[in-house]
């Protein structure tokens, strides 16, 4: 029609490119930056070179970069381009479909329960990077005030025979390791007597341990002041976190390719055992790895995308963002295996002995193979900065994603100009939220979180977005369909769809998404429709063509 521009029409306000009332990045390599810091977290690190050698190493990559073609990538596009063309965050997008609107409660609840729990881990990396701060690691020797008997270091062979083991093995390091069936390592006994002080049950919280609250403090504080004027300031920031962990993974790769023994870690963390790509559970892994890893279904990804500008190509972020994050999974295993493998080397066993995922690889396995490197504390002070950066940019994503859909819910003139107060709310209940996680029994609950609260829920939630958005925001009456993109106002989401389709990738039609969420009945059809058949009367829309008979 000759009134439209832009995909508007007489009736309604021209869409511009730019939406001056909730703002914008403030260019296209912001949004990048932040979206790739907010996929690539500490999972790429701490759990995908497990999963890969555990579920047949090379061949892993197999089920994995399918899942990663036909499942992540088609995913990560429709919410970004979900995002982008909605402007809304990950609540009101579902202005397309009320009866929906639940899927975008339960993005807002999975972002909740991992925001908790990930600023605990971050406030974890705090504490050892803090701790790394000294000539000595305090978890190299095993004559700490905090180890047992059953300790046995490494670096000191003469702590290796404080146990029950005898004497006569203490100069045969490798066999004295193999024999002793109780060695803990000094790493194990700093994580879970120091730094933990572990309970022996889930429900015995014991006390908080101060020094991990006031690092909890200081994450929130970090991740508060970042977010502090939404994403004008955040996307400043992630110039910085979002790359220097690549500076400090290639550091640590060049470091550990260099040592003796790496070669064999990386061949066991690649080598394919193709009889293993038959098994489900490896198939499943790949699935869940790429849900969690890409952030599909948490809501943060709406978000970020509803800041973009109305005509950004969001195909092409959407194809970067995913191989990069997945190439960073794949290169982050090189970096842990070349470590690990020097490691095992040193000890005179098996890489798998040393082997390990989550916070045991990331706060046990990683840091006692450090201390076997010359000036150890610069590398823990390094690998520990690279786990604050990894995590501070999902956290960055998480609590914009839970600001930015209140905000948007009350969509006030008043709550846009207090966002900052809003953003202040939401860390400080995040805090007092976090601090049962640093209590004694706290690790028990953070893993309970972190095993459920992103795991099959994600599936759930994103199949339930893709039938909603295809099906019935889609086209599911192809009757009711006209032959072109028709423009009449009452067929269209208010306020919602205010561009043409083809400029944000998002395929549309004239549909009544609305209405069909809702499950009107058939007199307000035929009320709102005419005869059936036939759309509403329009001089810039036809009618479908019906035959006879």
């Amino acid at each position: 029609a000759l009134g439209e521009i832009n995909g508007a029409v007489p009736s309604e306000a021209t869409k511009r490119d730019q939406n001056l009332k909730r703002g914008n990045w403030g260019n296209q390599i912001e949004f990048v930056l932040t979206s790739v810091g907010y996929a690539v977290g500490l999972g790429n690190v701490w759990r995908f070179p497990y999963l890969c050698y555990r579920n047949g190493g090379g061949a892993f990559m197999l089920p994995y970069f399918i899942m990663l073609i036909f499942c992540g990538i088609p995913l990560f596009f429709m919410e970004l381009s979900f995002g982008q063309f909605a402007s809304r965050g990950c609540l009101g997008v579902w202005k397309i479909s009320p009866m929906f609107k639940g899927v975008g409660y339960g993005m807002m609840v999975v972002s909740t329960y991992i925001g908790i729990y990930y600023n605990v881990v971050i406030c974890i990396a705090f504490y050892y990077f803090f701790s790394s701060m000294t000539h000595v690691l305090p978890w190299a020797y095993c004559n700490n005030p905090w180890n047992t008997p059953d300790c046995a270091g490494v670096l000191d062979a003469s702590n290796l025979t404080n146990g029950s083991q005898p004497a006569a093995l203490a100069g045969n390091l490798s066999h004295l390791l193999n024999y002793s069936l109780q060695r803990t390592s000094p790493s194990e006994e700093y994580w879970r007597l120091y730094v933990l002080k572990l309970s022996d049950d889930i429900g015995n919280f014991g006390e908080v341990r101060l020094p991990l609250l006031g690092c909890l403090g200081v994450s929130w504080v970090v991740v508060f002041l970042c977010l502090i004027r939404g994403v004008k300031s955040s996307g400043k920031v992630v110039y910085f976190t979002a790359t220097f962990p690549y500076v400090v993974l290639t550091i640590l790769f060049v470091r550990g390719v260099t040592l003796e023994g790496a070669f064999t870690g990386i061949t066991y963390y690649l080598t394919p055992q193709w009889d293993k790509i038959l098994e489900a559970k490896v198939w499943g892994d790949a699935a869940s790895q790429i849900f969690y890893s890409l952030g599909c279904a948490w809501g943060g990804l709406i978000t970020m995308a509803s800041y973009n500008k109305f005509h950004n190509n969001c195909y092409r972020d959407s194809i970067i963002i995913s191989i990069t994050n997945c190439a960073t999974s794949v290169y982050a295993g090189f970096v842990i295996f070349s470590i690990l493998g020097f490691m095992a080397s040193h000890l005179g066993v098996d890489v798998s002995r040393v082997a390990d995922h989550g916070p045991g690889l990331a706060f046990v396995a990683y840091p006692e193979a450090l201390t076997l490197l010359p000036v150890s504390p610069l590398w823990s002070l390094l690998f520990f900065f690279m786990l604050i950066l990894l995590g501070l940019g999902t956290q960055f994503c998480l609590l914009e994603t839970l600001v930015t859909a209140i905000v948007d819910e009350v969509g006030n003139e008043w709550i846009l100009q207090k966002k900052t107060y809003v953003t202040l709310g939401v860390a400080v209940a995040g805090f007092l939220l976090g601090i049962p996680l640093t209590s004694q029994a706290g690790i028990y609950w953070l893993l309970l979180m972190d095993n459920y609260a992103a795991s099959f829920s994600l599936v759930v939630i994103s199949c339930i977005m893709c039938v909603s958005i295809m099906y019935i925001y889609g086209n599911p009456w192809p009757s009711l369909a006209a032959p072109r993109p028709c423009s009449h106002p009452s067929l269209r989401a208010p306020e919602l769809l205010p561009g043409h389709p083809d400029d944000a990738g998002v395929p549309t039609a004239p549909l009544l998404p609305d209405l069909l969420a809702l499950c009107l009945s058939s007199h307000h059809l035929r009320k709102f429709l005419g005869p059936p058949g036939l759309l509403p009367e329009q001089s810039s829309c036809e009618r479908p063509s019906r035959r006879s008979g």
